[in-house]
């Protein structure tokens, strides 16, 4: 999350963290293989940004995902409507205890 405001070093990466810089860098190793963090080093300091390209695969899986769900759940709610209606129509089509009663 700390890089979406803007690239960072390693360094103030770890600050809020309670681990090793060894063990963040295997982190950010990960993120740097997968192509969603991009590093550079200038000296002795690593810095490290987004690479939002890399996301754009996922963003478009998570729309497709989306559009999957939406359609369920209409499919659902008219079933849900459906049953309602099914329910009323026979509670309608029941004698009411008082119309018993009365012809009794």
């Amino acid at each position: 999350m700390r890089l979406c405001a803007g690239e960072a070093s390693v360094g103030e990466l770890a600050d809020p963290f309670e681990m090793a810089l060894p063990s963040l860098m295997k982190h950010i190793h990960v993120l740097e293989t997968s192509g969603l963090v991009l590093t550079e080093k200038s000296g002795r300091v690593r810095t490290c940004r987004l690479s939002p390209d890399a996301l754009l695969g996922a963003e478009d899986w998570f729309q497709q995902q989306r559009a999957i769900w939406e359609a369920r759940l209409d499919r659902f709610e008219a079933y849900v409507m459906q049953l309602k209606k099914e329910k009323e129509r026979a509670a309608a089509k029941r004698p009411s205890r008082t119309t018993k009663r009365k012809g009794a």
